[in-house]
């Protein structure tokens, strides 16, 4: 086959010329800055669920890039579909709080959700709307390789667990989610509703610096 007559095949067949002409170049890698905001702009135009319909804008996640510990929850409330940030209304200064507790700073974490779009009326995810937003999730866990990983919540341990155990039995445990320990802790929403269960979320807080500290030994 001729070299006119390969590029016109693989033309043909939806293979990019300039690529068949280039194959050292298009085998570059992404640069890593590059690769974070390619993400960013694909989780914002997202349309692969019904919730596009409804958002305001989609929630990607904040905090440092490179951080140590990542924190999921389930999905986006009404201040952060407004705002675009994870975590910002009575619940996320309650976070911030907690990571204090810990000798964090919000900025020395990451922080995501789930679900990139808030469910109307702030319902549960449903299955087809996690399964949605999986592989971005999935992105973000391995560009910002954290050494913990913390579910926030009940519905957020369960879906990335994958189970449907109550949080009683979740909690002070060491799991892992590709290959990283991850803890369980309350929700702040449900310790706002619920002050007396604080005690408790203390309880998960230690056991996530436990598990955190052990990686370091």
């Amino acid at each position: 086959m001729t070299a006119s007559l390969r590029l016109h095949y693989l033309a043909a067949m939806g293979i990019d010329v300039w690529v068949a002409r280039h194959p050292a170049v298009a085998a570059e890698p992404v640069p890593r800055a590059q690769a974070w905001k390619d993400l960013q702009h694909q989780v914002a135009q997202c349309r692969a669920c019904p919730l596009c319909e409804t958002r305001t804008q989609a929630v990607f996640g904040v905090g440092n890039e490179q951080a140590d510990w990542m924190l999921i929850g389930e999905a986006p409330g009404q201040d952060e579909d407004l705002q675009g940030e994870p975590f910002v209304g009575k619940a996320g200064q309650l976070l911030n709080e907690m990571i204090r507790a810990i000798g964090l700073r919000r900025d020395q974490v990451y922080i995501a959700n789930i679900l990139k779009c808030r469910p109307p009326n702030n319902r549960d995810p449903q299955a087809d709307e996690v399964q949605a937003c999986h592989d971005f999730l999935q992105r973000q866990i391995a560009f910002i390789k954290p050494r913990l990983i913390v579910a926030v919540g009940r519905i957020a341990a369960q879906n990335l667990l994958q189970t449907r155990q109550p949080l009683s039995q979740l909690r002070g445990v060491q799991h892992e989610l590709a290959g990283v320990p991850l803890a369980v802790v309350h929700h702040p929403a449900y310790l706002l509703r619920s002050p007396g269960e604080k005690a408790k979320a203390w309880e998960d807080l230690q056991f996530a610096l436990s598990v955190y500290q052990s990686l370091k030994q």
